[in-house]
C-alpha cells in the first residue's frame, strides 16, 4: 500500500478471518507495539497482563485472541493474534526497492532472459544466460552468475552475490551481504601441500525462503546444496557443501552447519550451534543455543550442550558439575579424616 494510505478495522480483519469489536469503519495507518502506540496504529495482546496494558494505551486498535471482551478500545478477536499481527504488519511494511524498471548503470549480458515488472537498481550485475522471473528485486550492487535463475517475486537486497548455476525459487527474500554459491570448503593434502578439489555442485534456494544478511552457502562439491521450502535463517550463518536444510527450519544466528548434514522438516537450530559433517538430524528436533551436534539425532527431541545429548539429561549433568567444588571439598576432609583413622590404627 501506499504511504499514509489508511485502512479501516474491517478490511484488516478480512484479512486476517478476524472478527470486529468497536467502530469498523475506523481508519489503521500502521503497527506498533504497545509503548510506541498511537491513535492510527494497531497493537496486539496475547494475555490478559498485555490486554491490560493494552487498554490504557492509546493504539486504535488491539488484536486479541478468542474469549477476550473488553470495552474502550477497537478491537479484532483472531485465534493468533501474534500471527495476525504479522499479517498485519507485512500490509503496511514499505517495499523500499520496488521500483519497476532497469536502471541504465546497470550491466546485463545480452543472453539474460528478464521477466516483467522487474525492478533492477544502480550497478546490478547479470551475468550471461541467468534468468530473472515476473516481480523479482534486485536492490543496489546485485551480483548474478552465468546460468542463475531467480524466481517470480523474489527480492535481493543490497549487495548480495549470487554465483554461477545457483537456483532461487518463488518469494525467496536474501537480505546484504549474502553470498550464495561460493566454493565449498574442499582440499586433499600431501607432502606438497593442498590441492583444490573443484567445486562442481550448485545451490537450489527452495520457494519462500528467507536468508538473513552475510550468510554464506556454499555450492556443492557434486550434488547440489539445498535450501528447503519455506526456511528462514538469521545473519551470520554457514552452510557448507552438498548440506541438505529440509522444509521449514529455523536457524539461528551463527550457526554452522559442516559438509553433507541433513536436517529434517521444521528444525530448529538456536544461535551458535554447530554441527558436525555428515549427520541427519530428524524432523522437528530443537537444539539449544551454542550446542555442538556429533551424531545423528532422532526426530522429536530437544537436545543440548556441547557435546548435545536429551536436554533433560544435559540439566542433571549441568547441575551436577555446579556441585563439584564442594564435592572436592568434602571428598578432601573425607580423605584426611580416613588418613587420620589410618594413622591411629596403626
Amino acid at each position: 500500500m501506499t504511504e499514509n494510505e489508511g485502512l479501516s478495522i474491517t478490511e484488516l480483519a478480512r484479512r486476517v478471518n478476524g472478527k470486529v469489536l468497536g467502530d469498523p469503519a475506523y481508519l489503521i495507518y500502521g503497527v506498533s507495539g504497545v509503548s510506541e502506540s498511537t491513535a492510527e496504529t494497531i497493537t496486539f495482546a496475547e494475555t490478559e497482563q498485555y490486554l491490560s496494558e493494552a487498554l490504557k494505551s492509546k493504539a486504535g486498535a488491539v488484536i486479541v485472541p478468542d474469549g477476550f471482551t473488553a470495552k474502550g478500545k477497537n478491537m479484532i478477536v483472531v485465534k493468533k493474534p501474534r500471527l495476525a499481527f504479522a499479517r498485519i504488519a507485512a500490509v503496511f511494511a514499505p517495499n523500499v526497492f520496488y521500483r519497476p524498471g532497469i536502471d541504465p548503470t546497470s550491466t546485463i549480458a545480452d543472453s539474460v532472459v528478464i521477466g516483467e515488472n522487474v525492478s533492477i537498481h544502480p550497478y546490478v550485475v547479470i551475468d550471461e544466460g541467468a534468468e530473472i522471473a515476473d516481480h523479482v528485486i534486485l536492490a543496489p550492487g546485485v551480483y548474478i552468475g552465468a546460468g542463475v535463475k531467480v524466481g517470480e517475486s523474489s527480492i535481493l537486497h543490497p549487495g548480495v552475490v549470487v554465483e554461477y548455476d545457483t537456483v532461487i525459487g518463488k518469494k525467496v527474500m536474501i537480505h546484504s551481504g549474502t553470498v550464495i554459491g561460493s566454493d565449498g570448503y574442499g582440499f586433499v593434502t600431501d607432502q606438497d601441500g593442498h590441492h583444490k578439489i573443484p567445486q562442481l555442485g550448485k545451490v537450489i534456494i527452495e520457494d519462500d525462503v528467507e536468508i538473513g544478511a552475510n550468510v554464506t552457502i556454499d555450492r556443492g562439491t557434486s550434488g547440489p546444496t539445498v535450501i528447503g521450502r519455506g526456511t528462514k535463517t538469521d545473519n551470520l550463518i554457514q552452510l557448507a557443501h552438498n548440506v541438505q536444510i529440509g522444509e521449514e527450519n529455523l536457524l539461528v544466528a551463527q550457526v554452522g552447519i559442516a559438509g553433507s548434514s541433513k536436517t529434517g522438516r521444521r528444525v530448529i537450530l538456536g544461535g551458535k550451534t554447530g554441527v558436525v559433517g555428515h549427520l541427519e538430524i530428524g524432523d522437528n528436533t530443537t537444539v539449544a543455543s551454542a550446542s555442538v551436534i556429533t551424531k545423528d539425532t532422532p526426530s522429536g527431541v530437544f537436545y543440548s550442550g556441547s557435546p548435545a545429548q536429551d536436554h533433560k539429561k544435559e540439566l542433571r549433568e549441568q547441575a551436577a558439575r555446579r556441585k563439584m567444588p564442594q564435592l572436592l571439598k568434602r571428598i578432601s576432609k573425607l580423605e584426611k579424616k580416613i588418613k587420620e583413622l589410618e594413622e591411629k590404627l596403626n
